[in-house]
């Protein structure tokens, strides 16, 4: 139910589909003659609300604060790596199935990071958690991400034994719970995780409550970093992008500390 829940609100609350929907309310509310005034006042903020977020600095200034969070861990020497979990969310399901091959999305450093740590840690099984996270791709029947992502890692060199797929979850809290239960880690095991850096402080705080001993390794950075707190964006598509990807993060941190899921809204490192 939370899933189903979550993906329907989400819609609905990204700032971009709530302007949209509040500029097309306006503009029906406009030709009621009693609420004109107000409709023309709902397409004003809607307007005013698009420029603000696709224009100005507003996606960097949310972003900045979930990617600064977690940095790469220092990993020492004698540091011995159990296993490299993966998230998904760098595969296109539906592309993916249509096309018989792994079609990658702006997220595809999460998969490409693989390469060089299967080498850094050769003795690291690699395992890669993801099934079918939308509900349009349910229903069509996609591939799973952990299935498409199969043949990409074999083309990293990487031999099948060293090789786990969990592939039914559908969020990052499902990515834990059946992470744990595939690998049913033992006391004294330690697990580099990798993810996007503003999807990495949700992530470490759900694999930290499922029972692992994890160290971030986030990739896949939307800003430079403080620096860009000054730098409006060219085109809007992409500061909307930005700001819809972070209030999206901030409202699961929310969700996932009110309904008991993780024990920190914003974990510390």
């Amino acid at each position: 139910m939370f899933y189903y829940l979550a993906k329907t609100l989400g819609f609905l609350i990204l700032p971009s589909n709530a302007a949209l929907v509040l500029g097309l309310l306006g503009l029906l509310l406009s030709f009621i003659r009693r609420a004109q005034r107000f409709g023309r006042f709902l397409m004003g903020f809607a307007l005013i609300a698009f420029a603000v977020m696709g224009w100005s600095p507003l996606g960097n200034w949310l972003i900045q604060p979930l990617e600064e969070r977690f940095p790469q861990a220092a990993i020492a020497p004698q540091t011995r790596i159990a296993g490299i979990i993966v998230l998904g969310g760098a595969v296109d399901t539906h592309i993916s199935t249509t096309r018989h091959e792994t079609a990658l999305t702006d997220s595809a450093e999460r998969m490409t990071a693989v390469a060089s740590l299967s080498r850094q840690f050769p003795d690291a099984r690699i395992i890669f958690t993801g099934g079918v996270g939308s509900l349009a791709g349910q229903i069509w029947g996609d591939i799973t991400e952990a299935d498409a992502s199969r043949q990409l890692f074999r083309s990293f060199g990487i031999p099948d034994e060293r090789m786990l797929f969990e592939n039914r979850s559908r969020d990052t809290y499902e990515n834990a719970v059946f992470t744990y239960d595939l690998l049913k880690p033992r006391p004294g095991e330690t697990y580099l995780l990798v993810t996007s850096g503003y999807h990495m402080p949700r992530s470490m705080a759900l694999f930290r409550k499922a029972g692992f001993d994890v160290m971030a390794y986030p990739v896949n950075y939307r800003t430079a970093g403080p620096q860009d707190g000054l730098r409006p964006f060219y085109a809007m598509s992409d500061g909307l992008r930005q700001v819809n990807l972070a209030v999206r993060e901030w409202i699961g941190l929310l969700s996932y500390r009110l309904s008991g899921r993780i024990d920190e809204i914003f974990p510390e490192p």
